[in-house]
């Protein structure tokens, strides 16, 4: 029996959102990562910068980000509309990453860096609305694998450009910032013409503090308990690439080491996601915690050059499995019209918890030592995997 044409156009059109929304990512994430791969040695050699400031900026940046997300989750859920809050959270952060070429002081890149976040914040809850509201509950994780694998082939890209572009053609970390400009360009091009609005029609009685109570009942409110316990001591790869530069690996290829953490990150995030589709979420989420737990441990021994390495496709592998899966996991416990505000109330936990950890790890390493805020991590993620056990026995 044929398939009605009017369906066939539905499942082409979800099919284009899908792979669209990816190469906005691919994009946006080369962009990003031209900057970002250099930002932690661009900070620390401004006047007056220290690792503890680093941590600071950056988890008041992602702070920030992730409490913007519950907002922009709420309104994209009232009114039914995911595509405006993508288009202008990107068009944001991708107009004011090029202005770190102009930064002077530890504050301008705090200003820089925390307007890039608002806007990150702004589109994230929308736009995984927008792809979960794209393809059918079954192939959900898939689809995450696929955006998360599109997401940081970009982030593969844009660190290469950057040491390519300053090993071979002679370019300061300052002209890189600028040449980020044109791939941020094309994602906005594409979300203006290639991105289609997938949900229904508005719904204006939709109330926040009952849309917020509404989406915490059940196992949803213990799930992010528990992924708050991990986020707590969940470090961002800045560290990662400050391990690298206490390794000794000249500032010219501390890009690579990110590309590294990229390659692992990209060649995870289908398989983990098909996994998840098979054998339960949940499950490869304790896996992706026990990657992040190793990683930790890692920072335990003497930096080396292969150590650092090592370290970074660890970390790589962690992003790939927990951040695929964990933004595939939400719409499973919340309705339909309650997955925007989900996925706000999601990050909003994250991100207060990012922000504590990042601080914490930050002001540890600064004082102490990186063994020292290593143990920090090792304990919380060491909590969270038996928690997420108990959980998953719990709900069997």
């Amino acid at each position: 029996m044929k398939k009605p044409v009017a369906e066939k156009k539905v499942k082409k059109s979800s099919a284009r959102n899908v792979f669209a929304l990816g190469f906005v990512s691919f994009f946006t994430d080369m962009s990003s990562e031209m900057v970002f791969s250099l930002l932690p040695t661009f900070l620390l050699g401004l006047p007056g910068s220290s690792r503890a400031l680093l941590g600071l900026i950056e988890g008041t940046a992602e702070a920030l980000s992730y409490a913007l997300r519950a907002i922009s989750g709420f309104f994209s859920d009232k009114f039914r509309k995911r595509k405006p809050f993508v288009l202008i959270g990107y068009a944001l952060s991708n107009a004011v990453k090029p202005f770190f070429a102009v930064a002077r002081v530890p504050f301008d890149v705090f200003v820089i860096r925390v307007t890039d976040r608002i806007g990150k914040g702004v589109r994230t809850s929308p736009r995984d609305a927008l792809l979960c509201e794209s393809v059918s509950e079954k192939r959900r994780g898939a689809a995450f694998g696929l955006h998360r694998t599109l997401d940081q082939a970009g982030a593969i890209v844009g660190p290469l450009i950057a040491s390519v572009a300053m090993i071979i053609l002679g370019l300061t970390i300052r002209d890189i910032f600028w040449l980020s400009l044109i791939p941020g360009t094309i994602a906005l091009f594409i979300i203006l013409f290639v991105v289609k609005e997938r949900a229904s029609k508005s719904t204006s009685e939709f109330k926040l503090l009952v849309g917020i109570k509404s989406a915490l009942k059940g196992n949803f409110s213990l799930l992010l308990i528990i992924v708050g316990v991990f986020s707590l001591g969940a470090f961002n790869f800045s560290f990662v690439l400050l391990n690298a530069q206490e390794a000794g690996i000249a500032d010219s290829l501390i890009p690579l080491v990110y590309v590294a953490v990229n390659v692992a990150h990209t060649a995870i995030a289908i398989p983990a996601g098909v996994l998840s589709d098979r054998v339960g979420k949940e499950k490869v989420m304790v896996l992706g915690y026990g990657i992040f737990l190793s990683t930790a441990l890692l920072f335990l021994f003497p930096a080396s050059g292969y150590a650092a390495l090592l370290v970074a496709v660890m970390y790589g592998a962690y992003l790939g499995v927990v951040e695929t899966v964990q933004r595939a996991l939400i719409p499973d416990y919340v309705g339909e019209n309650l997955r925007g505000t989900a996925y706000g109330i999601y990050y909003l936990v994250v991100g207060s918890a990012f922000f504590v950890s990042n601080a914490v790890v930050g002001t540890l390493w600064e004082y102490f030592g990186s063994s020292f805020a290593s143990g920090y991590s090792i304990m919380l993620s060491a909590v969270a995997i038996l928690a997420m056990i108990v959980f998953v026995r719990k709900k069997m």
